[in-house]
């Protein structure tokens, strides 16, 4: 015998009440990190820490500020990242070379220890996969370097 579906109330219920849950989840996370780094821009924690990274970011074509979203990406995840970039007034480009780089490389700790857990070399693929986001980066700013896109 099939087994019927919800109806559709039904079903409206339990994607809304989900969506709400999983909103409220989000909204604690990336909330308090976005003002913290809002805060922050307004102190010279921001850029003294930021001028530490500038060299590294600089072949990226991105602002030193830029690394604490990376660190949050690489460490956390993408809804981190997210939160430590909106305050930083990036150019598009600048986001989308983060939105690339950090689409290859993102939560790393989890994910390779979900790797690690299968019997892979979690840590070797973690390295590899920051070396690509790293190559890919690069070619990405030796691009609009030279497409000046």
């Amino acid at each position: 015998m099939e087994s019927s579906a919800p109806a559709i109330p039904e079903r409206l219920r339990t994607g809304l009440f989900s969506g709400l849950q999983t909103s409220w989840k989000l909204i604690r996370f990336v909330v308090p990190i976005y003002i913290a780094v809002d805060l922050l821009k307004h102190t010279p924690v921001i850029d003294v820490l930021g001028g530490w990274f500038s060299p590294l970011m600089r072949l990226f074509g991105l602002p030193g500020e830029a690394a604490f979203a990376f660190i949050a990406a690489f460490l956390l995840n993408l809804y981190a990242a997210l939160a430590v970039l909106a305050p930083l007034d990036l150019t598009p480009w600048q986001l989308t070379q983060c939105g690339l780089m950090m689409g290859i490389a993102h939560n790393l700790l989890l994910e390779g220890a979900v790797l690690g857990s299968t019997g892979t070399r979690g840590g070797l693929l973690s390295g590899c996969r920051l070396a690509i986001a790293g190559g890919a980066g690069l070619l990405l700013e030796a691009a609009h370097r030279l497409g000046g896109f």
